[in-house]
């Protein structure tokens, strides 16, 4: 039988951890029977990194796949526990940790070309054998150097106008005028917009796709160390609206997104912590599909996604958390 029965990590579950906070926990061992000169420590760690296959030499004759890849190391903070005489009875043992976040930290990220991942880990050794240990992963929110400038804020008016061709010689436009009381938005925030669509044809318009992108350039080295970039682009969130637009009408639909929690704040001229490895901008596109004049009308609207502070939803359920672990 093993001399320990189990480590534990102890942490408010579900939390959201901003860059630049604590992280307050605690590790609970537990030993069958008496345990000489153990180690018992904890690990904060952060970690990204990148990879794809490129192919080189295209133009050529000749032509191979490289793998381009990059990474770095965010945090690697260590705390061993003092363990008075050396020794450790059975039963159940506590101890408790406490870390600081950097104040420039990536966002937790996932992806098929790029991750971005932190854990804490406990660590039971005896005789320089580990004998447990315990992972939990955790969702950390980067924090933005995007100053929130007035003209960020303003109202922002974004249109598009498509002249379609249909029955034969039958041609008329379609207009999409897109509105938003701002553009910048913090993650776990609500995005609400209006999209108003004049319908100058003689057909019915019954479906308009609003869909919000990131797009993500990685930075990665092949083996030779020349510098490659990849973008990559992929659909957060998606909605679409049934409508019955008449010909020659006018009709304003009223949509909200609400985003994940965790999200890559949008990169700008300073460098991000993450601009290593990636760098990301967001956009929402407003597609009125016309299936009659097999064609489509959209408009494009950038959106920056800035965290100065958390959301105040998952501030409260943290602290909220918290408090509940400390009663217990």
């Amino acid at each position: 039988m093993s001399v320990v029965k189990s480590i534990e990590l102890v942490l408010p579950q579900d939390a959201i951890y901003r860059a630049g906070s604590d992280l307050k926990g605690q590790v609970i061992l537990t030993l069958n029977s008496t345990l000489v000169d153990p180690i018992v420590r904890v690990e904060l760690v952060g970690r990204g990194y990148v990879e794809w296959n490129e192919e080189t030499g295209a133009s050529r004759d000749y032509s191979r796949d490289v793998i381009c890849n990059n990474k770095a190391d965010y945090i690697h903070k260590t705390k061993t526990f003092p363990i008075e005489d050396n020794w450790l009875s059975a039963g159940s043992h506590t101890f408790d940790f406490h870390f600081n976040l950097p104040p420039r930290l990536p966002s937790t990220f996932t992806s098929k070309i790029g991750h971005v991942f932190y854990f804490v880990q406990a660590t039971c050794m005896g005789r320089e054998l580990i004998l447990a240990k315990k992972k939990i992963y955790l969702l950390v929110q980067g924090m933005s150097d995007i100053e929130k400038e007035s003209s960020l804020q303003d109202p922002l008016l974004v249109e598009a106008e498509k002249k379609v061709a249909y029955s034969c010689c039958s041609q008329g436009t379609v207009h999409l005028q897109i509105h938003m009381e701002k553009n910048t938005f913090p993650p776990g925030g609500r995005i609400s917009f209006t999209t108003e669509i004049n319908n100058q044809t003689n057909k019915c318009i019954k479906t308009v796709l609003s869909a919000l992108y990131a797009h993500v350039q990685y930075e990665g080295f092949t083996p030779s160390t020349e510098r490659r970039t990849r973008m990559d682009s992929c659909e957060l969130l998606r909605q679409e609206a049934h409508t019955h637009i008449t010909p020659f009408n006018t009709t304003k639909v009223v949509s909200t997104f609400h985003l994940p929690p965790v999200l890559p704040v949008s990169s700008c001229r300073r460098r991000q912590p993450d601009s290593e490895l990636m760098s990301t901008r967001y956009e929402l596109v407003i597609t009125v599909h016309l299936p009659w004049s097999l064609t489509t009308v959209k408009a494009k609207v950038p959106v920056i996604i800035s965290s100065s502070q958390l959301p105040e939803a998952a501030a409260a359920g943290i602290a909220g958390l918290s408090a509940q672990r400390s009663q217990n």
